[in-house]
C-alpha cells in the first residue's frame, strides 16, 4: 500500500505556474505507475497525467486539455511526484490529487485556484 499526500496549490493569476508535489510513503513505490488527477467543482474526478514505473524509464502520458503546459516526474530515490504547471486557465481550477495507477486510497488533495 502506497499512502500519498500532495501540496504546492495555491492562487494564481491566469498564465501563470505552480509546482504541485506528491509525497508517498510505503513499500514497492518505484514500480507502481502513478498520475495526477483533478476534480473540479460539480465535475467528476479526471486524469491529468501519467508516469511510468521506474522500469519504464519514466514514460509520461497527458490528457488532452493539458498537453504542452504540464510536466510530471518523480524522484524514486525520494518517494515523490511533481506535476510542473504552465499558462495555468481558470478552467484548470480543481482540487488535484496524486495516485497509483489504477488508483488506490485517495488523500486530501492540493487545491489550485487560476484566476482570470
Amino acid at each position: 500500500q502506497v499512502q500519498l499526500v500532495e501540496s504546492g496549490g495555491d492562487l494564481v493569476q491566469a498564465g501563470g505556474s505552480l509546482r504541485l508535489s506528491c509525497a508517498a510513503s510505503g513499500t514497492f513505490f518505484s514500480i507502481r505507475r502513478m498520475g495526477w488527477y483533478r476534480q473540479a467543482p460539480g465535475k467528476q474526478r479526471e486524469l491529468v497525467a501519467l508516469i511510468g514505473s521506474a522500469g519504464t524509464a519514466g514514460t509520461t502520458n497527458y490528457a488532452d486539455f493539458v498537453q504542452g503546459r504540464f510536466t510530471i516526474s518523480r524522484d524514486n530515490a525520494k518517494k515523490m511526484v511533481y506535476l510542473q504547471m504552465n499558462s495555468l486557465k481558470p478552467e484548470d481550477t480543481a482540487v488535484y490529487y496524486c495516485n497509483t495507477d489504477p488508483p488506490t486510497v485517495w488523500g486530501q488533495g492540493t487545491q489550485v485556484t487560476v484566476s482570470s
